[in-house]
């Protein structure tokens, strides 16, 4: 099903990071995150489906030193998905597969999983989640926690500590796994936007885009495996999990 699919997987990388600058570039046990992030794409895909964004030359030079192909975009993207939808006016795909450039330990599977669930709905948002199992991770901020009607489909999206009970308690929940899926027509409207919608703005969560501007968004439930580098503290947290799973 998978073959039948015109889909390109595309890595946006930004230099400017508040938290952590040059994150891309940032070496991981001596391997730039962006350059670990693509290896993984590779165990699930051909090379010539898989590209770098980035408005960067140190990230462009560093992804070419590498053989990595590169599609440069212009600096005053609001948003990854912004710099995707720019992408897409450079490529002949239907289906645009967005894998994070800060989850340099993600599961292969997983993209795989999003590949195929893109031939069965390639018309539909597609997006990750997993189970939350750390009280300590439902209430960060860091963390999109994630509502979904029965059959799948995405109700909402927070930093707050949703579902929620009257006690505030920690019961069961769920997080965003930062792996997407988009036709085309649907970056073509969320790119059409030239300030982000409120909700999006107020929680900064991007996804929250394409509900307000009437897409439905169909969550695909993946392994936990993915580690986000947000903070310099990650580092040391991805350089363990590489060392364990002998990546």
């Amino acid at each position: 099903m998978s073959a039948q699919l015109d889909y390109a997987v595309i890595i946006p990388a930004r230099y400017q990071s508040s938290r952590l600058p040059g994150k891309p570039l940032v070496e991981l046990n001596g391997v730039p995150m962006i350059v670990r992030t693509y290896r993984q794409c590779l165990k699930a895909c051909p090379a010539e489906r898989i590209y770098v964004a980035t408005d960067d030359e140190r990230i462009r030079q560093v992804c070419e030193a590498h053989s990595i192909a590169v599609l440069m975009t212009s600096g005053d993207c609001l948003t990854g998905t912004d710099r995707l939808a720019e992408c897409a006016q450079q490529l002949d795909a239907d289906v645009f597969i967005n894998v994070q450039g800060d989850e340099p330990v993600f599961n292969p599977d997983d993209l795989l999983r999003m590949i195929e669930a893109s031939a069965r709905w390639p018309d539909e948002v597609l997006n990750g989640f997993c189970a939350i199992e750390q009280e300590l991770q439902f209430r960060s901020t860091s963390t999109p926690k994630v509502v979904m009607r029965p059959d799948g489909r995405l109700l909402y999206m927070s930093r707050a500590t949703i579902p929620g009970t009257k006690a505030d308690e920690f019961i069961k929940a769920w997080r965003q796994v930062c792996l997407y899926a988009f036709p085309r027509a649907a970056l073509e409207a969320f790119a059409a936007c030239t300030s982000k919608t409120p909700l999006e703005s107020l929680e900064d969560i991007e996804i929250l885009r394409f509900l307000e501007l009437g897409w439905e968004v169909r969550m695909l439930e993946l392994s936990q495996d993915s580690i986000a580098v947000d903070n310099p503290e990650d580092i040391e947290t991805a350089e363990a999990a590489i060392r364990a799973r002998g990546l």
